[in-house]
């Protein structure tokens, strides 16, 4: 079949990779424009685009999907199905364009977390299971038939970053189970309203904004460490640390949970200022392990205090 891949981060570049190397037939590949980053603010690449000149594969990066130009190239690509990887929503026009449909790969066991960082959330929600699952699209986002899944255990040390990185196999593979059974004609989509129950409350993964990194020191030491987990290494959780007359924005990265009671004030900071850096949660404190101040490298705490002090801390090893 001839095949066109969508999508644009490191997971589709992954999957895209996977595909060429089995042989399959990408005719052309849809990614985002490129865009300036960097200090010099130069135009860089998607990774997927990275991928598909290296093979010599066309690619199209439109900026708008409705636009004449883009559905006339994407036409004369004559796709038989659309492969879809982290990518944009896309219009009727475009996914119904292929005989065999357009599916996409999602990072999670839908209809449990739609939306755009299902990653994220489930680590953030402290869930001990996800996967991958192809799903064909329709009018509205992350609803369609399912067609394949596959479960995925989360370690309790999990990282989005390591999250990120254990599904890259088990989603390529399951995009090219998909496209080895739509080919055999072997696929019976499930409607996804019968792999639930109304009684069972579904989770969504919308995009995260700035505030819903932010952490907030009255929950309980286990929520917030699973927030710093689902938010590391990016975008990253922070606080708002008031220390000699200034705020300054510290983002964590990796901390672990000390539970027992105490009458401090959640966010109270504790350190010795040489060694260990704790701040207090509703039910106990949580330790510092790697954190990055505004304008630094990320670091270990003990790397940090060598040249930084929290005037603010309380000297008192909690």
């Amino acid at each position: 079949m001839r095949i066109v891949f969508m999508g644009t981060p490191e997971l589709a570049a992954h999957c895209l990779s996977r595909l060429i190397d089995s042989g399959f037939n990408i005719v052309g590949v849809v990614t985002a424009p490129d865009k300036p980053a960097g200090r010099g603010r130069k135009l860089q690449q998607s990774p997927v685009k990275h991928v598909a000149v290296a093979s010599g594969i066309p690619v199209l990066q439109p900026e708008r999907f409705k636009s004449p130009d883009f559905l006339d190239q994407l036409h004369r690509l004559r796709p038989d199905i659309q492969v879809v990887v982290a990518f944009r929503m896309l219009p009727e026009v475009v996914w119904s364009l292929p005989p065999q449909g357009t599916f996409n790969m999602h990072a999670s066991l839908l209809p449990d977390y739609r939306g755009a960082a299902p990653i994220n959330w489930v680590l953030i929600n402290g869930e001990t299971e996800t996967g991958v699952t192809t799903f064909l699209l329709d009018h509205k986002i992350d609803t369609g038939r399912i067609l394949f899944q596959e479960k995925l255990h989360i370690d309790e040390d999990e990282t989005a970053g390591s999250l990120h990185e254990k599904m890259k196999e088990p989603a390529a593979n399951i995009i090219i189970k998909t496209i080895q059974a739509i080919e055999k004609g072997h696929v019976e989509p499930v409607p996804q309203s019968e792999l639930y129950t109304e009684k069972e409350p579904l989770h969504t993964a919308p995009k995260l904004f700035r505030e819903d990194c932010r952490i907030d020191w009255y929950r309980s030491s286990h929520q917030i460490i699973h927030l710093i987990r689902g938010l590391s290494p990016s975008p990253g959780a922070f606080c708002d640390v008031h220390d000699n007359e200034k705020t300054l924005p510290v983002k964590i990265f990796e901390a672990s949970a000390e539970l027992y009671d105490h009458s401090h004030t959640p966010g109270t900071i504790f350190s010795d200022n040489k060694h260990y850096l704790k701040i207090a949660a509703r039910d106990g404190v949580v330790k510092i392990h790697q954190l990055q101040l505004p304008g630094k490298k990320v670091m270990k705490t003990q790397e940090l205090l060598r040249g930084f002090h929290f005037k603010s801390a309380v000297k008192s090893d909690l």
